[in-house]
């Protein structure tokens, strides 16, 4: 905007530069200086002497109108900082602008940062599901994937791998992630440990990271300005109260977040790190009061990410209704602090759910699933029946029966199997499927075979085989539907499949074809107490032994041996939804209570999957109670174990010093880590390093096939004496027995370390050593060792160093007996040893006690 003066010169209204002396803080005054500050003049046609004169006059009027304003601000009880500098003089000619840009560097100030107080650690780790590899894995595959994704996720929300902290897992809308995990730690090495271990699970290879974000809570001395010391400098109470739960906060319970991350604006106009403390101060008041109105709707946790991530701060949003966050982000970017001088990233929003409700999550299911999905899918039909609906039972993503298989009665599925010669034992299966092809059967049965290594994983499988009939033909029979559905989409795929058949089977054994009610009395069927049994002949469910039972039950919660009084107990899932079976197990149960042998029946779900627990006194009122629980709605075959009366605890623990024996009678010796989920085998060789070395890699391959295979490696002894050792880490006990038998066919396994038997070693896993401290560490293992020379019962004492990783050791020990070891490990030599280690190891020190 150009305006003509009364001597005939321009002017125009431009901001390039900022005011360079102190800003009044009556606003009006400020305004009127900025602006007569920033008038600058641009030449207009005609000669230098013409321009020079109209230019001085300029300059006159300037100058005028900035002393008058000084005046002014001279007199407002405002101000509080010494009269600013007179303006320099402006050289003629075309050297203004050089002139002033001189003057600019000349007067800058660095501002002092305020001072900060951080607290935990925060990583916000945005992951995409694979939903393609979903859709294709086994049903195995996906459970061992969401079994372990939930232990991983409520073992940090239980803070398992820390003192302090919080952690929470949410559902994220959008397309920027699937899922967003949340921890708080108090360091950054918890948070790197924390990445890596969901990393090692079986669900991280469906996920892939599609962002993350590092910072650390804190608070800032805008908040208080003696906060430049820390907290301990704070006098008032309830202000460093304030402070610390700002800095050390917990994750509300509120069922929506969103998270983005902001900096500060640094442009040429608007730099928020050139303004003075106090106008920072008073913009930041402001702000926060806008934040208060929504105290109670809206929690906030910030976090300082300068140094560590991309942008200055993370801000993380909790409410229970989205529309708070909305409106609290709405009204907030019309306050300065933001309008002028905030920049956002990107914004995830999401919806908390349990850890247990991840099964449900990769289904497509409603989570939190206790609570009903507000308002109605496009059928028409509520939220809360989407776990009941359709034939994908929750799967997320197995095929329907409608495109696979076609339904037919039991009686036209057997007379099809008979007359391809299929032999069935339809007792124990719950459904069937007939598949025929037109391709070879010896093409069929290879493809069959790598298909049925993953239906025996699901312990619902009941037998898969191929038939050379006219043509070939694949039978596949399943305890439930359910299961069946998931297979039927594999072998509807196999080469030269045209269509498949598949049955409801449940009453169609042998035993139940002929059998026909009599009337006769139930007390001769031992149900007197029950009532009339709805049908007789062999219990209705196959009977497993007690480790395979608590396998199963433990996925539900359920564990027989908390149960004294049970002698027997019954697992029979169901297709029917929980909610809508519980009405049904009630009357049932009423029944039950009436029966002395009765102790619990219970209705549990998991990752959408049902099941009935039922615990009898004794296997004979097991039975009477196996044939009720049958006619439940949507249950498929059981299964049912024998368990001793006080529990399976002692017998289980007598299993394990049976198996230990047998596996020392090997060279092979077991044990679990104190506390953790692991178990470890150890073998002792005379074999050179690199023969053991190159057969352990050959069986390595194998067990990498296998499912909970940690690590096996050779390890060797530091000082060179004595014999090498083979470490294997298994996540379950059985899959470790099933592993010692191969390890004990390595060449040249013997017993201990030596000929001088003991009677009880341990093994200590160091998992892995900082490099910087290796020798450090190898120093400190000698005198330790010297410690132990002295001690009683001590034999012997090795560190054994993996041959392939330098870093990663144990120590292996021998004493005399169990107590003398013990004496060691409560003694406060160990004791400081073990702190000692926490600054030098990468994990913390872990014991096997090896019998």
């Amino acid at each position: 905007m150009g305006r003509t003066g009364g001597v005939g010169f321009r002017w125009t209204w431009r901001r390039p530069y900022r005011h360079r002396g102190p800003t009044p803080r009556y606003k009006p005054q400020r305004i009127a200086v900025r602006s007569a500050r920033f008038a600058r003049f641009t030449r207009p046609s005609g000669d230098s002497a013409t321009f020079n004169e109209r230019l001085s006059c300029c300059q006159t009027f300037y100058r005028a109108v900035r002393g008058r304003l000084v005046h002014l601000s001279r007199s407002s009880p405002a101000w509080r900082r010494p009269a600013p500098s007179p303006a320099p003089d402006v050289p003629s000619g075309g050297t203004q602008k050089r002139h002033y840009a001189r003057t600019r560097r000349t007067d800058m100030k660095r501002r002092e940062a305020p001072g900060t107080e951080e607290g935990w650690y925060v990583l916000h780790d945005l992951r995409h599901v694979d939903w393609d590899g979903w859709r294709e894995a086994p049903e195995t595959v996906r459970e061992r994937a969401v079994e372990e994704g939930v232990d991983y996720l409520r073992r940090h929300e239980a803070l398992a791998d820390a003192e302090e902290g919080a952690s929470a897992v949410f559902s994220v809308v959008g397309h920027d992630a699937d899922l967003l995990v949340l921890h708080l730690r108090p360091t950054l090495e918890h948070l790197d440990r924390a990445q890596r271990r969901l990393e090692s699970t079986a669900l991280a290879a469906f996920t892939e990271r599609a962002d993350s974000y590092v910072s650390v809570t804190e608070v800032s001395g805008y908040m208080h300005e003696d906060l430049t010391d820390g907290l301990d400098d704070v006098d008032d109470e309830g202000t460093r109260s304030y402070m610390r739960q700002r800095i050390y906060p917990e994750i509300p319970d509120a069922d929506h977040v969103c998270f983005y991350p902001m900096d500060k604006r640094r442009g040429p106009e608007d730099n928020w790190y050139d303004l003075p403390f106090d106008e920072r101060a008073e913009y930041m008041s402001a702000h926060g009061e806008v934040g208060r109105e929504y105290a109670g709707r809206v929690t906030q946790i910030i976090a300082g990410s300068v140094g560590l991530d991309d942008h200055e701060w993370g801000v993380t949003l909790f409410a229970d209704d989205p529309t708070d966050i909305k409106e609290l982000l709405y009204e907030m970017r019309f306050d300065p602090s933001s309008s002028r001088f905030a920049e956002f990233g990107d914004f995830h929003v999401g919806r908390r759910f349990p850890p247990g409700d991840l099964g449900a999550m990769l289904a497509g299911e409603a989570v939190p699933t206790d609570e009903p999905l507000d308002g109605t899918t496009t059928d028409g039909t509520t939220g809360a029946d989407d776990a009941d609906d359709g034939d994908d039972g929750g799967s997320g993503g197995r095929p329907s029966t409608e495109s696979a298989h076609e339904p037919v009665d039991a009686g036209t599925f057997l007379e099809r199997a008979d007359a391809h010669g299929a032999d069935l034992d339809v007792e124990a299966a719950g459904h069937g499927l007939l598949f025929e092809s037109g391709a070879p059967a010896a093409t069929v049965a290879e493809e069959v075979e790598g298909l049925r290594a993953n239906f025996d994983h699901y312990d619902t499988h009941v037998g898969t085989e191929v038939l050379e009939s006219e043509r070939t033909v694949v039978v596949s029979l399943w305890a439930t539907r359910r299961a069946a559905d998931t297979a039927s989409g594999f072998l509807a795929d196999l080469p030269g499949v045209d269509g498949g058949v598949g049955a409801d089977l449940e009453g169609h054994g042998a035993d139940d074809t002929d059998d026909t009610d009599d009337g006769g009395d139930p007390a001769e069927h031992g149900a007197d107490d029950v009532g009339d049994e709805p049908r007789r002949g062999e219990p209705p469910h196959e009977s497993v032994e007690a480790t395979e039972f608590q396998r199963l039950a433990h996925r539900f919660g359920v564990d027989p041996g908390d149960h004294p009084a049970a002698g027997y107990a019954l697992l029979f899932r169901s297709e029917t939804a929980a909610e809508h079976l519980v009405e049904e197990v009630d009357d049932l149960r009423e029944r039950f209570e009436s029966h002395e042998g009765h102790v619990l029946t219970t209705v549990r779900a998991d990752s959408g999957d049902t099941a009935v627990v039922s615990l009898w006194a004794d296997e004979s009122a097991a039975d009477t109670g196996s044939r009720f629980l049958t006619e439940l709605s949507g249950v498929g075959a059981g299964v049912g174990a024998a368990f001793e009366s006080e529990g399976v605890g002692a017998d289980t623990e007598r299993d394990d010093d049976d198996i230990r024996g047998e596996l020392a009678d090997l060279g092979v010796y077991a044990g679990q880590p104190h506390g953790e989920g692991v178990y470890a085998l150890v073998l002792y060789s005379e074999a050179p390093v690199e023969e053991l070395h190159e057969e352990l890699a050959g069986l390595r391959d194998s067990f990498e096939g296998y499912g909970g295979h940690v690590k096996s490696a050779v390890y060797d002894d530091e000082a060179g004496e004595g014999r090498p050792a083979v470490v294997s880490i298994w996540e379950t006990q059985d899959a470790a027995d099933r592993a010692a038998g191969f390890l004990a066919d390595l060449p040249g396994v013997v017993g201990r370390t030596d000929e001088a038997e003991g009677d009880f070693g341990t093994m200590g896993m160091f998992y892995t050593v900082k490099p910087d401290y290796r020798g450090e560490f190898v120093d400190t293992f000698a005198e330790v060792g010297e410690v132990l020379g002295g001690m009683d019962g001590h034999l012997d004492t090795r560190l054994m160093v993996n041959r392939e990783d330098e870093d990663d050791m144990f120590i292996a020990s021998r004493w005399r007996q169990r107590e003398d070891a013990m004496a060691f490990f409560r003694s406060e030599s160990f004791r400081d040893t073990v702190e000692w280690g926490r600054e030098v190891l990468d994990d913390r020190p872990r014991h096997v006690f090896l019998a």
